[in-house]
């Protein structure tokens, strides 16, 4: 087994470490792709420091693809490790990298993280958990990302809703239960759920804001 040094000071890839933190947002992405066009195991660690950092949402997924990119031997150790900073973007951009790479060796961490109070990295362990989900743990998922029912607006709400609907019928039962909650929010959330589930073109906005007028209201109003 060879050993790879991941940490850049100096070197071949000197410059491109430093086009990756320029001022130029283009010559970020520039250099992300120049990144991923040639993949170098020593950028790894730069590669996902830069992630927990990068303000631009487009030189950010060119930093995902350049990671997926490199040998998921390298890459999902340091994106899980990468899991437990104290940074919501840092977390958030693993999860969506690690969603991308598909290695389910990650799962255990990215489940820990269903239930994180920041908003963002909640929805993107939600859509990476639905990726790398161990095949016969749908509805184990299912009733775990159940008990967000109800949370954040509509567009969180919605990411949710979408996350659950990726895992096909086992979350059907999850939903009916969820009907039954004396929260009105979760029963409406729920009910939004399901009609996604039988028509995923349907409009969420109006679906989630007539169950709320009729969970609010009760069912003989």
């Amino acid at each position: 087994m060879v050993v790879v040094n991941t940490t850049n000071h100096g070197g071949p890839n000197a410059h491109l470490v430093d086009a990756l933190a320029a001022a130029d947002p283009s010559g970020r992405l520039r250099a992300a792709l120049s990144a991923g066009t040639r993949p170098d195991p020593r950028l790894t660690d730069t590669l996902v420091d830069r992630c927990a950092v990068e303000p631009d949402f487009f030189v950010r997924d060119m930093l995902t693809w350049a990671l997926c990119r490199l040998p998921t031997e390298l890459t999902v150790p340091r994106l899980v490790r990468e899991l437990a900073s104290d940074s919501a973007q840092a977390r958030s951009q693993s999860l969506h990298t690690l969603s991308k790479i598909g290695d389910r060796l990650a799962w255990p961490a990215v489940s820990a993280l269903l239930h994180d109070e920041h908003d963002e990295v909640a929805r993107s362990a939600w859509r990476a958990a639905v990726a790398l989900v161990p095949p016969g743990d749908e509805a184990a998922l299912a009733a775990d990302l159940a008990t967000e029912l109800g949370r954040g607006d509509q567009h969180l709400q919605l990411s949710l809703s979408r996350a659950l609907v990726g895992l096909g019928d086992a979350v059907l039962p999850v939903l009916d239960a969820a009907g039954t909650s004396p929260d009105p929010h979760i029963r409406a959330h729920a009910d939004a759920t399901r009609r996604l589930c039988h028509d995923p073109d349907s409009g969420f906005t109006l679906a989630v804001e007539t169950a709320k007028r009729v969970a609010v209201a009760g069912p003989d109003t």
